[in-house]
């Protein structure tokens, strides 16, 4: 493993990367306000093991990468979507598997349709179709507000009654009522069917919370959907000829049935459902993830 903080257009971006440069780079792409240390060590291990170059990273305003003073330098989901190419050209890769959880998943789309050139296969984890405006559809579910015909599905109302109290409490306080409310968090997204390891959790959260120069700055990147008028173009996935795999869990609380529009979108993708997977990739799901992806960037 070799950690590196690149720097290019002004912008910091902190990296990892684990096994042989020889062998067939994976870029790990996160969600929105997480750290690359969401894709679980597990799963990292698995991949190195099976003969991947493994490569995972920190978004801007999250982790160990620079922080911005976003009303003096805003930016946008584009910009978040061009920091994936950065790292790319920082470590000399012309084209890599790429594999996007959540948002990650959103942005890593929208690289294989715009530059598919830079893209062996592609593997979305827990993410939504690009150009249906998922972030609309979230909102209007947290505030009780009818959906338009031919809308995504709403999230499940578990997810929705904790981020509506999420949003009208305070923010925490103190480290411990971050921690905490990093752990509630990840029982929602963790789903209803697959036990929760609270231990385990607990552990990444504060990894999470003392790596982080900022770690408020992540909710920059709420701010940042602010400005994507353009960011997610629509009717384009049928334009993605990386050979696609579409993970979801079969108790995905934030997107649930997403996956299955993803699959049917993108010409020759295959659809995985995970028994019991919720939003989360929780490291007792390595194998089965690190299987699924192995066999995919083999093709």
């Amino acid at each position: 493993m070799q950690t590196n903080l690149i720097d290019k257009d002004g912008v910091e971006l902190w990296t990892e990367e684990f096994g042989d440069p020889a062998h067939p780079p994976i870029l790990l792409v996160a969600g929105a306000g997480a750290q690359g240390i969401t894709w679980p060590d597990e799963l990292v291990g698995r991949l190195v093991a099976g003969g991947r170059r493994v490569i995972r990273y920190d978004h801007r305003d999250t982790g160990k990468s620079g922080t911005v003073d976003f009303d003096a330098h805003p930016y946008s989901w584009l910009d978040i979507k061009d920091d994936m190419l950065r790292v790319m050209d920082a470590y000399g890769l012309e084209s890599v598997h790429l594999a996007g959880h959540s948002a990650g998943g959103l942005i890593s789309q929208l690289v294989a349709v715009e530059q598919p050139e830079r893209v062996r296969t592609l593997t979305v984890v827990g993410s939504s179709p690009l150009g249906e405006r998922e972030g609309e559809v979230l909102m209007r579910a947290l505030l009780g507000r009818p959906q338009p015909e031919g809308s995504l599905p709403p999230p499940t109302p578990e997810f929705l009654a904790y981020f509506r109290q999420v949003i009208a409490s305070p923010p925490p306080a103190s480290r411990g009522e971050e921690i905490d409310q990093l752990i509630a968090e990840a029982r929602v997204m963790n789903g209803t069917a697959l036990p929760f390891d609270e231990d385990a959790e607990r552990r990444l959260a504060e990894r999470v919370h003392e790596r982080a120069r900022n770690l408020g700055a992540a909710m920059n990147h709420r701010r940042a959907g602010a400005e994507d008028s353009g960011f997610e173009p629509v009717g384009v996935l049928h334009r993605v000829k990386a050979p696609t795999l579409v993970i979801e869990g079969t108790h995905e609380p934030a997107k649930p049935g997403h996956g299955a529009i993803i699959a049917e979108r993108i010409p020759g993708a295959e659809l995985l459902m995970v028994q019991d997977m919720g939003h989360m990739i929780m490291p007792q799901l390595a194998d089965e993830l690190a299987a699924a992806i192995l066999t995919h960037t083999a093709r």
